[in-house]
C-alpha cells in the first residue's frame, strides 16, 4: 500500500462523531494489503469526504462532559434537547450541531426530573473523583430556553450546584429568541452567566446566517436585552467566507460599527467575540483572523466593557 493510497483511508480523528460510518483503520489497511484495493479506496474516499463535510456534533442528553470550553473552563454540559437530534429556533450555517433538517429528533426531550436526577448522579461521581466543574453549562443540541420547564430546571440546578459544587457557575448559552417569556427572563436573571447571542444588527445577515425559524426582530431583541440591566454577556460570532455565493463576512466596518453601538446600548457585563472552531455544516466559511478579533475586542474594551476574544 502506498502513501498515496493511505491518504484516502478513514482516520479515527475524523470519525469519532460517526461510529455508524467508521471502518477501523487497521482493518482497512489489512484489507488493502490482501485484496484489490481500488474498490475499498473509492468507498473510503467517498465516506471520508461525506463525514468531513457533515462532521457535526449531536450531544448526549441530558448531561454531557465535562468538556474544556475555550471561554468557560471545565464545563459540565446540560442538554435539554433530545439525545438523537437537534431542535432549535435558529438554523445557523456555522452550528456545530449541523442543520436542523439533517438531525430531526425522534426521542422526547428530557423531563425536569430526569435532568435533576442525572445531574445529581454526575455531580456525586465528580465529587468522589475530586474533579468538580468550573461551570454548569446549559447548551447542547438546540435552544435550551425552549424547554417548557426551563425555569424549574434552572431552580433545581442552582440547588444542586449549591449542594455539590458551590464555587461553580451556572451558565446558559442562548440565542435570545425566548427572552420575551417572563419565566425565561426571570430564570436567566438567576444564573451566573446569562450568555446571549447577537451576531449582528443587520436583519439580512441574520436571515442569511442565523436563519431564525419564525418571527425574529433584532431591534426588539436588543430592547429586551436591555431589560436585564447589565446581567447579560453578549456572545458574537465573527467569520469570513461565502455561503451559496454570498459573502458572510461580518468583520468589516459596515457590520462592526452598528453592532458596537448596540452593545453599548445594552451595556452588558461582558462581551465574548469568537470565531469558527469546529467543522460547520456549510462549506466555504472561514475563521476570522486573530488580528480582526483583537481589533474588535479592543474597540469594545475602549467603550469600557470587558471583552474576550477566542480564536
Amino acid at each position: 500500500m502506498t502513501r498515496e493510497n493511505e491518504k484516502f483511508l478513514l482516520n479515527p480523528k475524523d470519525f469519532w462523531l460517526f461510529p455508524h460510518l467508521f471502518v477501523p483503520l487497521s482493518f482497512a489497511r489489512k484489507y488493502l494489503r490482501s485484496k484489490k484495493p481500488k474498490y475499498l479506496l473509492a468507498f473510503c474516499s467517498l465516506i471520508r469526504t461525506f463525514a468531513l463535510t457533515m462532521s457535526t456534533i449531536i450531544y448526549p442528553s441530558p448531561i454531557f462532559g465535562p468538556v474544556h470550553s475555550r471561554r468557560l473552563g471545565i464545563s459540565l454540559g446540560i442538554n435539554l434537547m433530545p439525545a438523537d437530534g437537534k431542535a432549535c429556533t435558529f438554523d445557523c450555517i456555522y452550528c456545530e450541531c449541523g442543520f436542523n433538517a439533517d438531525h430531526r429528533p425522534t426521542l422526547p426531550i428530557p423531563t425536569r426530573q430526569e435532568v435533576a436526577d442525572k445531574l445529581e448522579q454526575t455531580l456525586r461521581q465528580m465529587t468522589a473523583e475530586g474533579q468538580l466543574p468550573d461551570v454548569l453549562t446549559f447548551a447542547g443540541n438546540g435552544e435550551p430556553t425552549c424547554h417548557p420547564h426551563f425555569a424549574d430546571i434552572i431552580s433545581d440546578t442552582i440547588q444542586l450546584r449549591n449542594a455539590y459544587c458551590p464555587k461553580a457557575k451556572v451558565c446558559v448559552l442562548s440565542n435570545a429568541t425566548m427572552i420575551h417569556r417572563p419565566a425565561v427572563h426571570d430564570a436567566l436573571m438567576l444564573v451566573d452567566d446569562n450568555i446571549l447571542k447577537l451576531d449582528t444588527v443587520d436583519p439580512l445577515y441574520i436571515n442569511k446566517v442565523d436563519r431564525p425559524n419564525g418571527h425574529y426582530d433584532v431591534a426588539e431583541t436588543i430592547e429586551r436585552m436591555k431589560t436585564f440591566h447589565g446581567h447579560i454577556i453578549i456572545q458574537t460570532m465573527f467569520m469570513r467566507g461565502q455561503y451559496q455565493g454570498q459573502s458572510v463576512d461580518n468583520t468589516g466596518e459596515a457590520y462592526v460599527a452598528p453592532w458596537l453601538e448596540a452593545v453599548k446600548a445594552i451595556a452588558p457585563q461582558q462581551v465574548m467575540v469568537y470565531t469558527i472552531d469546529r467543522e460547520t455544516p456549510a462549506q466555504g466559511l472561514v475563521k476570522a483572523s486573530h488580528e480582526q478579533l483583537d481589533a474588535i475586542r479592543d474597540r469594545v474594551m475602549a467603550a469600557g466593557i470587558p471583552c474576550t476574544a477566542s480564536y
